[in-house]
């Protein structure tokens, strides 16, 4: 089964496919997140997960801003290390509910790997229905994997290109911080970034696409969108450093069929000195 059309399952169908021998599950859970949210069960984990690291694998660690996404051929050498190749279908999950986890997804997208889905509800979805969970402990992957890339530089933005789209508005950019930092009322979470938003950007909170954990219906999420006007324009997402935006961008997945992309620096490199124009 091919997940290419679904980026998106729920707890009953990850436990009907529990036992597929060409599933694997990453836990992306994050050791700490400036939005201020608790864990569920920090302890513990998905029988069978693997842990994808963001901060400290998963990332660019010669870039100077944070979370940014790795070369192709480190992504494929460390994806191959948790065993994963091109004929796995991978379900990802965190234990926010949906936080990190749409960052992994998107990822992979961009890497090539189409066969991927968010478990919707996270950890404590998995948890409440009683299925199988495990203590966090060091892994031992026997099988190392072969994953092979095939990148997708349209999938990605970088700050040259959002600075000529505010001329051209080719593109709308839509913004995932919480509506005090995108208009300045609060400071940044992040020491020496700047308040406010990149010129002719739009506001939508990655918590508004959100209920409980679990993505809103289909029918809340285009009620949503419309109210940025989207129509048929391409859109680029972007948020603190590149991991809510992918929230609202899977979000605009299940509804809209508008090229998209996003813009991984995110306000950690807009927001950083006076290079970039801010409102």
């Amino acid at each position: 089964m091919t997940l290419k059309n679904t980026p998106l399952v729920s707890v009953k169908w990850l436990y009907e496919h529990f036992n597929d021998d060409d599933l694997i599950i990453l836990d992306a859970s994050p050791k700490t997140n400036v939005s201020g949210l608790i864990p569920d069960y920090p302890e513990l984990k998905i029988k069978g997960a693997r842990l994808f690291d963001l901060k400290n694998v998963f990332s660019d660690k010669n870039h100077t801003v944070t979370n940014m996404i790795p070369k192709p051929e480190v992504f494929a050498l460390e994806a191959g290390k948790l065993g994963i190749n091109n004929e796995h279908k991978i379900i990802v999950y965190d234990n926010l509910g949906v936080y990190t986890s749409p960052r992994v997804w998107w990822m992979f997208k961009l890497m090539g790997h189409d066969n991927i889905a968010v478990l919707d509800g996270g950890l404590k979805a998995w948890v409440e229905e009683k299925h199988p969970v495990e203590a966090f402990k060091k892994e031992n992957i026997n099988k190392k994997g072969g994953f092979i890339t095939e990148y997708h530089p349209e999938m990605v933005k970088d700050a040259d290109f959002i600075l000529k789209n505010i001329s051209t508005k080719d593109f709308k950019v839509i913004d995932a911080r919480s509506s005090g930092r995108f208009y300045g009322r609060i400071p940044e979470p992040r020491e020496n970034m700047k308040s406010g938003h990149i010129p002719g950007s739009f506001n939508l909170p990655f918590q508004t696409v959100l209920k409980n954990g679990h993505f809103r219906s289909e029918k809340e999420l285009s009620d949503i969108f419309k109210t940025l006007k989207t129509a048929n324009s391409p859109l680029i997402f972007t948020c603190g450093s590149g991991i809510t935006a992918c929230i609202i961008l899977l979000a605009s997945e299940l509804v809209l069929t508008n090229k998209k992309a996003l813009y991984d620096g995110s306000w950690a490199e807009w927001g950083l000195g006076d290079k970039y124009p801010v409102e």
